[in-house]
């Protein structure tokens, strides 16, 4: 039997961002599957020798500086709750080390949008585009996004539009419940922030986080929810995310459903 021949260069790489992967986390690639004892042992070092050269092995310093989730999860409450605009809010998040996606990403996707809209949709974390431009929903799902929010007379200059998570997680997996945690107190205060009339929550995961549910997208969606920002009581509703209409297209009635619902509601809400 003639093997397969080997892949080339661009079909590895073709395959790898099929897959997800598409940033480097090190400099230099780790060969996982190699042998750690087939290594030369080194030179065992002389009795005097011993006891200053084991401690110096152990990675006390590296352990020491990895922030404890509790930490990591006050230290946001407390800078998200000074912060008196969002330009400062934006600023906290630039400086704020607290959570690791920060230095997986390329950069902060903070928001895009009117900071004054009376309608403002939140999903759960950025993408591959947004990533790379720094703006939330410019990628296929975001052009979906502009052609639902265009059917009740919106678009960007009428919307704010933003993330519960405001740092890619690599390879688009999903975030873990510690990195959700450290960055809800910030959208939040962006929430609150902002003061929209009426406050969307897109997917699964941004509606259990926002709304406090465990209840799925199915029985959530189209149905009205109160979101207490602490000084006031935002109408909430959650719908579909674009992503998984594009995997499901069949649900998009359902989406102009909830779409139609929203369009009613800020009509019936003065501005």
């Amino acid at each position: 039997m003639t093997p397969d021949p080997a892949p080339t260069a661009q079909q590895l790489l073709a395959f790898y961002l099929e897959a997800g992967v598409d940033c480097a986390l090190t400099d230099e690639p780790v060969n996982r599957l190699a042998d750690p004892d087939a290594a030369a042992p080194p030179r065992e070092a002389a009795p005097a020798q011993r006891a200053r050269t084991v401690p110096a092995t152990i990675p006390t310093a590296r352990v020491e500086a990895a922030p404890a989730p509790e930490a990591a999860i006050t230290s946001a409450r407390e800078a998200a709750r000074i912060a008196p605009t969002l330009e400062a809010l934006r600023e906290l998040l630039e400086k704020f080390d607290g959570c690791a996606l920060k230095h997986t990403a390329t950069r902060l996707v903070f928001a895009d949008g009117n900071p004054k809209a009376r309608v403002m949709f939140v999903g759960e974390a950025p993408g591959r585009d947004e990533d790379l431009e720094g703006l939330p929903f410019v990628g296929r799902s975001g052009k979906l996004l502009d052609r639902m929010i265009a059917a009740i007379g919106l678009d960007r200059s009428k919307a704010y539009i933003a993330n519960v998570i405001p740092w890619r997680p690599p390879g688009n997996r999903t975030p873990t419940p510690q990195e959700t945690q450290i960055c809800l107190p910030f959208i939040q205060r962006q929430i609150e922030l902002v003061d929209p009339d009426i406050l969307v929550t897109l997917g699964n995961p941004s509606t259990q986080t926002l709304l406090s549910t465990r209840e799925g997208i199915m029985r959530t969606r189209g149905r009205w929810f109160d979101y207490d920002t602490g000084t006031r009581v935002i109408r909430a509703i959650a719908t579909f995310h674009p992503a998984y209409l594009l995997r499901s297209p069949s649900y998009k009635r359902m989406s102009w459903q909830d779409l139609r619902a929203i369009a009613k509601a800020l009509e019936q809400v003065s501005p």
